[in-house]
């Protein structure tokens, strides 16, 4: 909130005439939008910026430059965009002020490997540390070590100038050093956990040799270790988490409260295999209709989170579709039950649907059209079981990214249709 030509923010109130210049950058599928509120906040006093955005999530501004670049394979043009960023970094001195924006997607954007690894290098160490097992933790702490922003290292290359970080979570329990991969927030891990990863896994002559020698030359001590808690970098940064899941949840339910229903928020983390979710959900929906637990209709049961899909077809959809398509078998039949899920970013899966939404009635309409639902899923093809009944939740870009919404709507169901439920 700003009055006059004061700001507070996670609050703190700075006082804007303090600085000589103030900047914004930043990183995400969020970013245009969260670039132009700061223009909006900041006014005349914001001197510029830069900030690497998603193809197509774009909007107009003035004084902050937007670099569209590649999600989720990082590019060429995420690669330049970021040395522009840097570039600017760079400049500032210690009486400067600089927001950086974050949110959802801004790993794969904001792409700058470590001097002497290529782009496709990290992109193909990043390959095989999936195939192999290795877990998410794992695979930042290898990517944080072979970038020159991740890792709170944007943060160092800002200093000393005073650096806010405002952070929009799309990860599960929002910690701050795996969105985006942390590039303002201390860093834990070492060179010594890169070695200790690269052993474990058997990964030593796996992987591009340059990539190996910049790791050992950084548990030598040769190249510079990540900025890790305590380190003075910080001693003028903040990050403030502005957005995340549980409050896209609780705005979904006051929304179905004052339409009527009786809203339940479940959890802001739900993860797991996407199909066995929505067997939950399906369950969930017949015990409703029929002994108005874990709550009465009219019903509403809202969720977030971020599930998964394990691929075994060739079809084409996303883990909300998917989702959908697997409840919709289970509340086959079910008078005014309705389910609904979609990504918080207007992205689902490699599409260009959010999410979609089925009722009781949506596999004898598909049936109708020839489409068995059982085939769409063993082939992983919702969309193309949701496309032809107009079933899609397609929203375009909706310059946000705080993971999924799922939705169980249940009607008020009358006893005689209960008992046959």
């Amino acid at each position: 909130m700003r009055e006059g030509n004061s700001l507070n923010i996670g609050g703190i109130t700075w006082d804007l005439d303090q600085f000589d210049g103030i900047y914004v950058v930043g990183t995400g599928k969020a970013g245009a939008m969260m670039a132009g509120a700061m223009e909006s906040i900041l006014g005349d006093r914001l001197t510029g910026g830069a900030v690497n955005v998603k193809y197509g999530h774009t909007a107009p501004l003035t004084r902050v430059e937007l670099i569209e670049a590649g999600h989720p394979i990082p590019d060429a043009a995420g690669v330049e965009g970021t040395k522009r960023i840097v570039e600017l970094l760079e400049r500032l001195g210690e009486d400067d002020l600089v927001f950086c924006l974050l949110s959802g997607g801004g790993s794969a954007l904001m792409p700058l490997p470590a001097e002497g690894v290529t782009l496709a290098e990290k992109q193909a160490v990043t390959g095989r540390l999936l195939q192999c097992g290795a877990t998410i933790n794992e695979i930042n702490t290898i990517r944080k070590h072979i970038s020159r922003v991740k890792g709170g290292r944007l943060a160092r290359l800002a200093s000393p100038a005073h650096v806010v970080g405002l952070v929009l979570s799309d990860v599960i329990g929002d910690p701050l050093d795996v969105i985006a991969s942390g590039p303002t927030v201390p860093d834990e891990s070492t060179y010594a956990d890169c070695r200790t990863i690269l052993g474990k896994y058997g990964l030593q002559d796996e992987l591009p040799s340059s990539v190996v020698r910049y790791l050992d030359a950084g548990l030598k001590g040769t190249e510079p270790e990540t900025p890790g808690p305590g380190d003075p970098v910080f001693d003028r940064t903040l990050n403030v988490m502005i957005a995340n899941n549980r409050q896209a949840l609780d705005a979904a339910r006051m929304e179905a409260e004052t339409r009527g229903y009786n809203a339940l928020v479940l959890s802001s983390s739900i993860d797991g295999e996407t199909r066995e979710i929505a067997r939950v959900y399906s369950a969930m929906a017949r015990e409703i209709v029929r002994h108005g637990d874990p709550v009465r209709s009219p019903a509403c049961v809202i969720s977030g989170g971020e599930t998964t899909v394990t691929l075994k077809g060739a079809g084409k959809g996303g883990r909300n579709q998917e989702f959908v398509l697997a409840a919709a078998a289970g509340i086959d039949g079910l008078e005014r039950t309705v389910v609904f899920s979609a990504g918080t970013d207007g992205t689902d899966g490699p599409t260009d649907a959010a999410g979609a939404v089925a009722d009781g009635q949506t596999l004898a309409r598909a049936a109708g059209k020839g489409l068995a639902a059982a085939a769409c899923l063993d082939d992983n093809d919702a969309y193309h079981f949701f496309e032809p009944l107009g079933d899609l939740v397609i929203t375009g870009p909706t310059h946000t990214n705080v993971m999924d919404l799922r939705l169980l709507l249940v009607g008020q169901v009358p006893q005689k249709n209960r008992d046959r439920s």
